[in-house]
């Protein structure tokens, strides 16, 4: 089995209306979907959505193939649950990636850069055929291929970008080290171990993101 790191991007004519609303509102800065299926044409799913869930709702309420949603507020953003119908774009793009003995594995990240990143788990030859039927309006990018079964972490949170860019402030990673991290607690305002917590998994997912390859 190998795990593949892909990046599908959508030509501005095709991409779907409620991502290209994420693209489009500086309210909103990405989804990132935790589970889902589909079953006849109807995609559930639940997912985390960085950003205001009043302009996402909004969103919602203007496309006929949404079924069911809840939103339910959190820290920077809100989770979703969400049931529609799938168009023929949607359709087109699940028959591509459903081989028999492909997994994709989440979180499913929706970029507001037109793009969707996801890791899939398969055969070799199941992994060339999910490339070679990717529909049209969607380019493909390949960003790293592991010969194990792997996935990667989670994206960096505003949280933890904001603990990020408070010890970069404070001088936290100068050499030598010119604030600690009670400083970055006092920039935050909150407790010495939460910061450490934001700083420690900002560091994480951020080393992980810009590597962005398999073991």
């Amino acid at each position: 089995m190998k795990s593949m790191r892909v990046e599908l991007r959508y030509t501005t004519a095709a991409i779907p209306p409620l991502h290209e609303g994420i693209c489009e509102s500086p309210a909103l800065e990405r989804e990132v979907i935790l589970g889902g299926q589909t079953v006849d044409g109807t995609e559930t799913i639940t997912a985390f959505v960085y950003g205001d869930p009043d302009v996402y709702e909004s969103l919602l309420c203007d496309l006929e193939t949404v079924l069911e949603y809840d939103i339910t507020p959190s820290d920077d953003g809100f989770f979703l649950y969400l049931r529609r119908d799938l168009g023929p774009d949607g359709l087109s793009l699940l028959g591509a990636l459903a081989q028999d003995t492909v997994v994709i594995v989440p979180p499913i990240e929706i970029r507001s850069d037109r793009t969707i990143r996801m890791t899939v788990v398969g055969h070799p030859s199941s992994l060339t055929a999910v490339m070679a039927e990717i529909p049209d309006g969607m380019q493909v990018d390949v960003r790293w291929v592991s010969q194990e079964i792997t996935t990667t972490g989670t994206v960096v949170s505003d949280r933890q970008l904001a603990a990020l860019q408070a010890a970069w402030d404070v001088g936290f990673y100068e050499v030598p080290r010119e604030g600690g991290i009670e400083a970055v607690a006092d920039e935050l305002e909150c407790a010495v171990s939460t910061a450490s917590e934001l700083v420690r998994r900002g560091e994480a997912n951020a080393v992980e993101r810009v590597l962005e390859r398999g073991p």
